[in-house]
């Protein structure tokens, strides 16, 4: 089941909200736990082990975190005068032991691919590891305390808005409310209004562009010309962005349903002046999370500039692995890393003074970027790059290439790129920022919702690209 599925808006959406509004708090997290597995159940086909695993994963870090602050507790009793820095051996071995459960299961499902075949990737399971790492990390740390009820921790790890693919959102974010939030017909009305946009940018645009990069795989990358492999590489562009920032406008809005403040994932990432920006832009929350709990950890730049770069490669290595266990990720997270210390080593001032050169360097960027990412096969790959660069082939090309690919397919696709160029600017959310409340608004949301139905009805629609990490 899928946010922009028919399915869940008027059927699993409507009953889990009426049911939800009509208990008493108390019994809000209890209910959002279960109806967040019953969601997740459906996304596995109730895949009874992956189910399991998310459902063992509350219960052992729950026991975990509370380990710990027992350890805590008895160390400071035996011993009155150790600093409340100093970490006991136990609050040590269950932290180890805990992180080991954690990364062992991420990395057989996630990575065994790179040895074995047919292995399901639960859904999710990237986000979700992620965020209950992050729970039982500022535990230890002693930045949060321990949970010590279970459908609490239960609800804030299995959220449906945020469950499948983010954002990563840390405990001590959504603590409060779990404990008491308020339910507004204003805040209800706002949450509507967001995931109406999400829904919009998801299913108006984001699948449709991806059909110009669907059928350039179907016609195959070496029959196509280099004007149309830039356009689908664009296009693929545009698909990622309005796909993922439709979910996470989606996942913010269902949260104002429930009374809960989920953050941002997304700050106009394609309006950035350098890499170093965009990556402060885009996927905000995963960011965070690896400058939180991998590079300050490590020691950040406080320890010169080649323990700082060495840092941000482990850093950039992890980030390609969490997206995939193909050896293109891996690629994509190292060129990515050789950019940010170009940039760092000085080309970042330069691109902040003039910023029509730094907006053109990542015009070029950002779809060569993508296109690593994009395509996993390195045969193919390589094809398409050279497709991109055919200065760099030696003599013509002997792949039949159709006259007049590019004009066809810009008539085919091209008010949808240029729709997306011009809404990837963020105009879209200054005008529903300050229009809100506008009865035009409500008009043209209602609109957008309309047509997002009935593209779904017409079945026009795929799963979220992200749903695969």
């Amino acid at each position: 089941m899928v946010f922009s599925s028919l399915e869940f808006l008027f059927l699993f959406l409507p009953l889990f909200l009426l049911v939800y509004y009509l208990i008493p708090l108390k019994w809000k997290n209890g209910l959002l736990f279960v109806g967040s597995l019953v969601f997740y159940g459906f996304g596995i086909s109730w895949n009874i082990y992956y189910l399991g695993l998310i459902i063992v994963s509350v219960v052992l870090n729950f026991a975990a975190a509370t380990g710990i602050e027992y350890f805590r507790r008895k160390s400071r009793i035996r011993n009155r005068e150790e600093s409340k820095k100093r970490k006991s051996a136990g609050e040590k071995v269950i932290l180890v032991l805990g992180l080991c459960y954690n990364f062992g299961v991420l990395l057989f499902f996630k990575y065994a691919g790179f040895f074995m075949k047919n292995i399901v990737l639960p859904i999710g399971i990237s986000f979700y590891t992620f965020q209950i790492t992050s729970y039982l990390i500022d535990v230890y740390n002693r930045k949060t305390r321990a949970e010590q009820d279970v459908f609490r921790l239960g609800a804030y790890l299995t959220m449906f808005p945020q469950l499948i693919a983010g954002p990563i959102v840390k405990y001590s974010t959504v603590h409060k409310q779990l404990r008491r939030r308020k339910i507004t017909l204003i805040g209800c009305n706002h949450g509507l209004q967001i995931f109406t946009l999400g829904l919009g940018f998801k299913v108006l645009l984001a699948n449709q562009l991806g059909n110009l990069w669907e059928d350039i795989q179907t016609i195959g990358y070496e029959s196509i010309s280099t004007p149309l492999a830039w356009l689908g590489i664009l296009a693929y562009s545009l698909q990622i962005y309005f796909d993922f920032y439709g979910y996470s406008l989606m996942a913010v809005g269902l949260g104002k349903l429930l009374g809960f403040q989920i953050p941002d994932n997304f700050r106009q990432p394609y309006m950035s002046l350098s890499m170093t920006e965009f990556w402060r832009r885009w996927h905000i929350t995963l960011g965070r999370w690896f400058r939180e709990y991998v590079y300050i950890p490590l020691g950040g730049n406080r320890k010169g500039k080649g323990r700082q770069f060495f840092n941000m490669l482990v850093v950039w290595l992890l980030t390609g692995l969490w997206h995939g266990a193909n050896w293109n990720f891996i690629l994509w997270g190292l060129l990515l890393f050789i950019i940010l210390c170009v940039e760092k080593a000085g080309l970042i001032k330069v691109l902040e003074r003039w910023k029509v050169l730094g907006h053109l360097y990542m015009c070029f960027l950002i779809p060569v970027s993508w296109t690593l990412f994009a395509i996993t096969d390195f045969g193919q790959l390589k094809v398409y790059l050279l497709k991109l660069f055919p200065f760099f082939t030696q003599g013509a090309s002997s792949a039949v290439i159709f006259a007049g690919d590019f004009e066809k397919y810009i008539a085919m696709y091209g008010i949808g790129l240029a729709a997306g160029l011009i809404l990837c600017t963020g105009i879209a959310e200054k005008i529903f920022i300050k229009w809100r409340n506008k009865f035009w608004m409500s008009v043209l949301l209602l609109l957008i919702f309309g047509a997002s139905v009935y593209c779904m009805y017409r079945g026009l629609n795929d799963p979220f690209l992200y749903y695969r990490f």
